[in-house]
C-alpha cells in the first residue's frame, strides 16, 4: 500500500538522549507535567469506576440514573482527552511514562554504548535519585550516587 505524501513520515524509534544536566535544569518542567499525568489518569479511573457502579445496579435504570451516566460517560471522554494529550507531551521531548498513579516516568540517556533510563519520581524529595539499563527489570534502581564523578551517566546524543 502507497503511501499518501500529505502524511507525517513515522518518527524515528531512537529516542533523543538527554545529559543529566539536561534532566535536571528540566525537572521542574517535568514534575509539572507527570504531576498533571497523575491527576489526568486519577480522573478518568474515578470517572470509569463511577459508570461501573452505576451500570452494576440492578433493576432498570431510572431517568436520573440514565442522566448521571451520561454525564459520567461525557466527563470520562473530556478526562481521557487530556489523559493523552498530556501524554503526547512527554512524548514530544522523548520522556517516558513507566507508571500515572506513582508519578514514574523515565528519561532515555546513553551508557556508554548501552541506552539507560533516568528515573523521575514524583514524589521522590529529588526527583532524580536513580537510574537503570534498558535491559534491567523494570524495578531495578541503580542510585545516581553510585556512578560519582566522571562515571556519572551524562553522555547525549
Amino acid at each position: 500500500m502507497r503511501k499518501q505524501s500529505d502524511q507525517r513520515p513515522e518518527p524515528s524509534a531512537t529516542p533523543r538522549l538527554w545529559t543529566y544536566e539536561a534532566a535536571l535544569s528540566a525537572e521542574p518542567y517535568l514534575r509539572a507535567v507527570v504531576r498533571s499525568l497523575r491527576e489526568h489518569w486519577l480522573h478518568v479511573q474515578s470517572a470509569r469506576r463511577q459508570i461501573e457502579r452505576l451500570d452494576s445496579r440492578s433493576g432498570r435504570p431510572d431517568r436520573q440514573t440514565l442522566i448521571r451516566r451520561g454525564a459520567a460517560v461525557q466527563e470520562l471522554g473530556q478526562a481521557d482527552v487530556k489523559l493523552e494529550e498530556t501524554f503526547e507531551e512527554l512524548k514530544a521531548i522523548d520522556v517516558f511514562c513507566l507508571d500515572p498513579a506513582q508519578g514514574l516516568a523515565l528519561i532515555p540517556f546513553g551508557k556508554g554504548d548501552e541506552l539507560a533510563w533516568y528515573v523521575f519520581d514524583l514524589f521522590s524529595p529529588q526527583s532524580l535519585e536513580a537510574w537503570r539499563f534498558h535491559g534491567d527489570p523494570l524495578e531495578m534502581r541503580r542510585p545516581l550516587g553510585q556512578n560519582a564523578g566522571s562515571e556519572l551517566p551524562t553522555r547525549s546524543a
